[in-house]
């Protein structure tokens, strides 16, 4: 049996974490995170595929090229996640099973974060656990994998 592969997606300025907005989003960088999820997945037999992009285009080619190719999608699209329609009909169309993730409780915050456009698409969402959503959203997806 081959391993169970998850394709991790981060959106725009996810790149700048450890430096941007601290107070919100703390001080660990998106490679940290990275390491992090990279040595859980290891110890778990588990591949993935980690990847971070600024553009919207590049996000949906990416989930689009998913399909049949990883068993799950573990999707922290940040500020598209409020304004991606585009996002939300790849996750449809590529019929691999998602979770979104969020760094900061986005239920908490401003009213125009509180509503997910991909949320409805997705299995379902962890937010507000800063760089542990990305280590609940590794345990998420290799349920979604095992429970198909």
């Amino acid at each position: 049996m081959r391993p169970v592969k998850i394709l991790y997606l981060n959106g725009p300025n996810l790149n700048l974490l450890g430096t941007r907005q601290p107070e919100i989003y703390g001080r660990t960088t998106l490679a940290d995170i990275e390491s992090e999820v990279r040595a859980k997945a290891a110890s778990l037999g588990v591949s993935i595929d980690f990847r971070q992009s600024n553009h919207e285009g590049e996000l949906v080619t990416w989930i689009q090229e998913a399909r049949g190719r990883f068993d799950a999608l573990v999707i922290n699209a940040a500020a598209y996640t409020h304004t991606s329609v585009a996002l939300r009909d790849a996750i449809t169309a590529s019929e691999v099973p998602a979770v979104e993730i969020h760094l900061s409780n986005i239920h908490a915050r401003e009213e125009f974060r509180h509503r997910s456009l991909i949320a409805a698409v997705c299995r379902g969402q962890i937010a507000g656990f800063g760089k542990t959503s990305y280590l609940l959203a590794l345990n998420a997806a290799i349920s979604v994998k095992v429970n198909a």
